[in-house]
């Protein structure tokens, strides 16, 4: 048995002098409002940007049988890309016009099985603390059903891109 799936997203290119001229968090609340494309990972996967704020950032989704594994769950790359998705963003909040990030140490736990029949589940970011150099954050998956899924930290270096 075969199955298909398509989907669509938004395919405006990325503009880094949009990025450069806006502040992390004008530039992540323009992705929300749609001013802005969003990463197109979060289309292939079926996961949103529900919400930003500065050091914040939350996604949203529900997983469905074409991210399994073999085992018949959700493959932890699932999980690993919606809670880098969300840790990074947070970092992508807090940096002043100009700056840019790369996550360097993304480390994530997987605490209970996400299946198709987990229903929505919420990402979100928080960062834990702002240097010039290096920001860090923590993120967990909660289920609407208020489990915990996974939860990770990343590690961020502050870029000045040229």
């Amino acid at each position: 048995m075969t199955a298909t799936r398509t989907y669509d997203y938004d395919d405006r290119p990325f503009d880094p002098a949009a990025v450069r001229a806006l502040s992390g968090l004008d530039y992540m609340r323009g992705i929300l409002h749609g001013d802005f494309p969003g990463a197109p990972i979060a289309a292939t996967l079926g996961f949103t940007l529900s919400e930003v704020d500065l050091g914040r950032a939350t996604f949203t989704g529900t997983p469905d049988r074409f991210a399994y594994n073999p085992n018949g769950t959700v493959h932890g790359g699932y999980a690993a890309t919606l809670l880098d998705s969300a840790m990074g963003c947070a970092v992508h909040t807090t940096l002043p016009a100009g700056k840019a990030y790369s996550t360097v140490d993304l480390s994530i736990s997987l605490v209970r099985a996400i299946t198709e029949r987990t229903g929505a589940l919420r990402s979100e970011g928080k960062v834990i603390h702002t240097g010039s150099s290096i920001i860090t954050a923590e993120g967990r998956i909660v289920g609407a059903d208020g489990k915990l899924y996974a939860h990770g930290t990343t590690t961020c270096l502050v870029l000045s891109p040229r």
